[in-house]
């Protein structure tokens, strides 16, 4: 058993003064307010529930800063895509592990605990499946592992080139499977993910709308069951009016009166919705899965928060493309996002009240519902996943308690984070990951054999 003291930590009933948190095998087995610390207790300042980031693709995180220089044509997230998908055609088993090994090592020290792998790299370069058919989601466990983090693996069904049924472009190769084939995948990449630790869990993510039908979707939906489900859907307006074209309706509107939507679902994106799906997503219990920064990135448009809040929706945070990983600049520019889009201020809240709070807390506990993971608050039962911070420092110093997660939101930068623990694993410690060194150095390795490559 391990024990966490604080100074002060945010519990479900509000904030509390010295708490110590007892710790046994991953879960949260006792908590004591006002009370003194042990002998062998680690020592932090605050701490908070630590947020899941619901939404990644680990492997673009090789691309980061390399899609910034304008074309002679328009670009837009179609053209990103063309150049994405040029670049996954060259990408290895062992550059693919070192990229997610990364990616998970500098979200677990921007504060997450867990991720959502939306995992679509299946085979080989050619579009042949590996001899294990689930070599790549092989190499997703391998990083997480080495790294630490709580895993929801998504492998997704990828099975069409667009909306209508069209063919898969070559660079969509590697992501292709019939349905039955993805159903095959999915149950040797179930069997081999036993391994992990028991809070790694897996689920299934049709890919969008556009890239599978209504009947594959079908299919899915009756074969997994009641397990978690993400998607991707309205991210771009030429998605909306393609499946408009195709289905008879928009993206969000069709998926609802089409399958049961419900607490199990996260949409990821969902940015261009009418008022009225807005409103009927909020009601359906599903997750918003927002994007914040690689939304911005690729000019896909600003998530209806206001009234999707209003409308009691729930929503959680994810990093997508990983330019960058910072969860303090998701949570902020979603909510900068909504006053330039209103002219207004202090938007994504309901009611009076601190803004950086409602952010922070909502998205601990829509993270938590969207990856089925027992967390996003601090109380006994619930997974020790725990991020430690310092008020001390300059941006935050000034602060009392109900103000500290504005200041955590709006002014302080990822390195006040001083301590990570992942389901009781303690992977950051005095603001570095315990293998930070031999991570980077793997990934240096594996980015110049790439670029080598290229």
């Amino acid at each position: 058993m391990a024990v966490i003291f604080a100074k002060q930590a945010l519990l479900g009933g509000g904030w509390a003064s010295n708490v110590r948190v007892e710790v046994d095998a991953g879960v949260i087995s006792a908590i004591y307010p006002e009370t003194k610390p042990g002998a062998a207790d680690v020592h932090v300042d605050t701490l908070l529930p630590a947020l899941a980031n619901v939404h990644s693709h680990s492997f673009q995180r090789f691309m980061a800063g390399m899609t910034e220089y304008r074309a002679a044509t328009k670009d837009s997230f179609w053209t990103w895509r063309d150049l994405m998908y040029r670049f996954a055609a060259r990408l290895t088993p062992d550059q693919i592990e070192a990229a997610a090994a990364l990616t998970f090592m500098e979200m677990l020290e921007a504060g997450f605990a867990a991720v959502g792998e939306f995992h679509y790299l299946h085979h080989q370069n050619n579009g042949l499946p590996y001899d294990n058919v689930a070599e790549l989601s092989c190499r997703i466990f391998a990083a997480a592992e080495e790294c630490g983090i709580g895993l929801a693996h998504l492998p997704v069904l990828y099975t069409y080139g667009g909306a209508g049924k069209s063919s898969l472009s070559q660079g969509q190769m590697r992501f292709g499977n019939s349905i039955d084939a993805f159903l095959t995948l999915v149950e040797a990449t179930d069997k081999q993910m036993r391994s992990l630790p028991a809070d790694c869990t897996m689920g299934v993510a049709p890919h969008s709308l556009r890239a599978t039908s209504p009947e594959d979707l079908e299919l899915l939906l009756t074969s997994h069951g009641g397990g978690t489900i993400h998607i991707h859907i309205a991210e771009q307006t030429k998605e909306v009016d393609d499946i408009k074209q195709w289905l008879g309706a928009a993206p969000v509107e069709w998926l609802l009166n089409n399958t049961h939507v419900g607490a199990n679902w996260c949409l990821i994106h969902a940015t261009h919705m009418t008022e009225q799906e807005t409103v009927e997503l909020a009601k359906s219990g599903a997750v918003a899965g927002l994007c914040p920064i690689t939304e911005a990135n690729l000019g896909d448009g600003i998530f209806n928060g206001k009234d999707y809040l209003t409308a009691g929706g729930a929503f959680a945070i994810g990093s997508d493309s990983n330019i960058q990983i910072s969860l303090g600049g998701e949570l902020r520019l979603l909510e900068y996002s909504q006053r330039l889009q209103g002219r207004a201020r202090n938007i994504m809240v309901t009611g009076e009240g601190s803004v950086g709070r409602a952010l922070y807390t909502s998205a601990a506990m829509g993270g938590a519902k969207a990856l089925g993971r027992s967390s996003g608050s601090i109380k006994t039962g619930n997974l020790a996943d725990l991020v430690a911070i310092d008020s001390d420092i300059p941006a935050l110093c000034a602060l009392n308690a109900n103000q500290l997660l504005d200041g955590l939101v709006f002014a302080a930068k990822d390195d006040c984070v001083t301590d990570v623990w992942s389901a009781g694993r303690h992977v950051v410690k005095n603001g570095e990951h315990i293998k930070r060194q031999a991570i980077i150095a793997k990934y240096k390795t594996a980015l110049r054999s790439l670029l080598a490559d290229v």
